[in-house]
């Protein structure tokens, strides 16, 4: 007997696809059944837990094994699934390019290893993954205005949710993102 109903392959992919493909999958399982998601994106361990939350469905956990990462997610009966929102302030990145000579606050929420091969000059890096543990340290920016990106704006729009509901009172998702980010890069 198997303990999941249903696997997708995700290696390979980075953010947004683990999480795009996995909306798909979920949809073609009943409540109750579990789907596996086979990822070697290092931020899908963040990004599988916190869409499984704001979706409403059952996040089991995560094990890794020969450097992919299997997340685990119990679809919820139809009652018990939210439906998925996104954060309704969002910068271009024109926009935020156009700020960066007035020293803005920018949270990059990609993983250590992406933010190291380039990302905005002066921006500080605060993996998704662990943004809930580094709000104390962030709290004096809560009265700022506070861009938030990332890879391609998913990760980010989550964190601007979360950074919200923590108080945060002008949070803006930088959309879309660093992928298509044509300003000054460090590395």
């Amino acid at each position: 007997m198997s303990l999941v109903d249903k696997t997708i392959d995700c290696k390979g992919l980075s953010c947004p696809m683990p999480i795009v493909k996995s909306k798909k999958a979920i949809e073609e399982i009943q409540p109750g059944q579990v789907l596996e998601v086979v990822a070697t994106d290092p931020g899908s361990v963040a990004d599988m837990k916190a869409w499984a939350d704001r979706t409403g469905h059952q996040f089991i956990g995560t094990t890794e094994e020969d450097g992919a990462f299997k997340h685990y997610i119990r679809k919820s009966n139809p009652n018990e699934v939210k439906p998925e929102t996104q954060h309704p302030h969002v910068l271009t990145n024109e926009e935020l390019l156009g700020k960066l000579s007035n020293n803005p606050v920018i949270l990059d929420v990609r993983e250590p290893m992406e933010y190291q091969f380039g990302h905005i000059p002066s921006a500080k890096l605060v993996p998704f993954g662990k943004l809930e543990e580094t709000l104390s340290e962030l709290s004096h920016l809560q009265n700022q205005e506070v861009h938030v990106i990332c890879r391609s704006g998913n990760r980010s729009d989550l964190a601007c949710q979360i950074l919200t509901e923590k108080g945060f009172s002008n949070v803006k998702n930088v959309v879309p993102g660093m992928s298509a980010w044509n300003g000054p890069l460090e590395k």
